[in-house]
C-alpha cells in the first residue's frame, strides 16, 4: 500500500503525523511511503531524515493525495487538498466538531472515502488512545499558558498561580475531570494554585483526590456549583467532552459577564464546539480575545506548541493502526471494534450520529455495512 504523508495546511499546525521511525516501520513491512518535502520541519525532522528512512519525497500536496492509498495526517484537508484525492481512498486525521466543513464532508463522500479520526477511536473498555496521549500533553501545557495570559503585559490579573509568602494563590476552576481535566489539575497543583474541580462522576473525582492527595477540592458539576465558582476564579479550564458528540455549553455568557475581569478562561473542548458560549476557535500565533473583559483562549491544538514530543506521542499511537490498514486494507476494519469505532465515513457513507445530524444526512452504522462474520 502506499502511504502519504502531506505538510500540515492548518495555520500553526507543527506536527506531523508519523516519525521517520514510523516510517521506516512501514517501508520494512513492504509499503510505500509517500512525504510532502517539508512536512516535518516544524518538529525538527529534515526531508533527508525521511528519505534515509527509506520515504519517497512529493513536492506538493496534491501529489500526496493523488498517489496515495491512505493518507496519514494531522488535522482535516483543505479543500484544494481533498480535491486531489482519488476515489475509494482512505484518510486519517483528528476530527473537529467545531470547524466541521460541510463542503468538505460532501467532496470525502463523493469520492466514497472512508475517513477515520483519531479523536473518535474507542476501544472495549471505552478509552480513547490517540485523544487519551494528545490530552495528556495540552494538560501539562496549561499551567505554563494561565500563567503567561495572567500577567500585567497580556492584559491578565497580574497575578501569580502560586502567589508568594503572605499573598494567596490563583483560583482555578477545572470543569471536567477526564483526562486532559485530571492533567491539568496536577499540573495546577504542581504550580500552587487553588483548585476546584467539578465533574458529574463522583468516582473521577475520588480518583483525582487520591492521586493529588488531596491537594484540591472537588464538587459535582451543576449549574449552581459553576455557576457559584465562577465569580472568584482566576482561571477558568471548560475541559467538557462527550464522546462522539458536540460539548454542551456549560458555562452561558450571562455567567461569564459575572467573571473577574483579566481572569482567563481557556476552553480546550474547543475542537468539540467549546463548552463555553462566548469561545470561538483561536490559533497560536493569535491565540486570544477579550469578551465581557474576560481572556479567552480556545485553541484547539495546544499540543503543536511542543511539536517534536506530540508528534512522537502520536506516532506511537497510531503506528500499528496504520500497520493494520496497509496490511489488510479496509479489511482491518471490519476485523477491529477498535477502528469501526474511529470511522465517521465509510465509503462515502456517514457512520457518527452526531455527524449526521449536523450534516442533515442519513445516518449509517458501520455495523450495516460490515460482513455479519466481522460483527461475532
Amino acid at each position: 500500500m502506499i502511504i502519504g504523508i502531506p505538510k500540515e495546511s492548518w495555520r500553526d499546525e507543527h506536527r506531523v503525523a508519523l516519525v521517520p521511525a514510523g516510517v521506516y516501520a512501514l517501508v520494512k513491512a513492504g509499503h510505500k511511503v509517500v512525504v510532502e518535502t517539508g512536512a516535518g520541519l516544524g518538529c525538527g525532522f529534515t526531508d533527508q531524515t525521511y528519505d534515509e528512512a527509506g520515504a519517497h519525497l512529493a513536492f506538493s500536496a496534491g501529489e500526496v493525495f493523488g498517489r496515495a492509498d491512505m493518507v496519514v495526517k494531522i488535522m482535516p484537508p483543505a479543500l484544494e487538498e481533498v480535491s486531489a484525492l482519488a476515489p475509494e481512498k482512505t484518510l486519517m486525521s483528528f476530527f473537529n466538531f467545531s470547524v466541521m466543513n460541510p463542503k468538505l464532508m460532501a467532496i470525502l463522500s463523493d469520492t466514497r472515502c472512508t475517513a477515520i479520526g483519531y479523536n473518535l477511536i474507542e476501544d472495549r473498555n471505552h478509552n480513547l488512545p490517540v485523544l487519551t496521549t494528545m490530552s495528556e500533553i495540552a494538560g501539562m501545557l496549561l499551567p505554563q499558558i494561565a500563567g503567561q495570559f495572567l500577567t500585567t503585559p497580556a492584559g491578565g490579573r497580574g497575578i501569580l498561580l502560586g502567589g508568594v509568602a503572605g499573598i494567596p494563590a490563583a483560583n482555578v476552576l477545572i470543569i471536567g475531570a477526564g483526562v486532559v481535566g485530571s492533567t491539568a489539575a496536577e499540573a495546577f497543583v504542581g504550580a500552587g494554585a487553588n483548585i476546584m474541580v467539578l465533574d458529574s462522576d463522583v468516582e473521577r473525582l475520588r480518583q483525582l483526590e487520591r492521586l493529588t492527595r488531596h491537594q484540591l477540592n472537588t464538587a459535582i458539576a451543576t449549574p449552581y456549583n459553576i455557576e457559584r465558582n465562577l465569580s472568584t476564579v482566576d482561571v477558568l479550564v471548560g475541559a467538557v467532552m462527550i464522546h462522539g458528540q458536540q460539548s454542551p455549553h456549560v458555562v452561558t455568557q450571562a455567567m461569564v459577564k459575572r467573571m473577574r475581569q483579566g481572569s482567563v478562561i481557556m476552553d480546550i473542548s474547543i475542537d468539540q464546539g467549546g463548552c463555553v458560549e462566548t469561545s470561538r476557535p483561536t490559533t497560536h500565533s493569535d491565540p486570544t480575545f477579550i469578551r465581557d473583559g474576560v481572556i479567552h483562549y480556545a485553541v484547539p491544538n495546544i499540543p503543536a506548541l511542543v511539536a517534536r514530543s506530540a508528534a512522537h506521542a502520536l506516532n506511537n499511537t497510531i503506528l500499528p493502526l496504520v500497520l493494520r490498514l496497509a496490511e489488510h486494507g479496509p479489511a482491518a476494519i471490519a476485523e477491529s471494534r477498535l477502528l469501526q469505532r474511529g470511522v465517521y465515513l465509510f465509503q462515502g457513507q456517514c457512520t457518527q450520529p452526531e455527524v449526521a445530524r449536523m450534516l442533515g444526512w442519513p445516518h449509517a452504522p458501520i455495523t450495516d455495512m460490515l460482513p455479519p462474520s466481522a460483527l461475532a
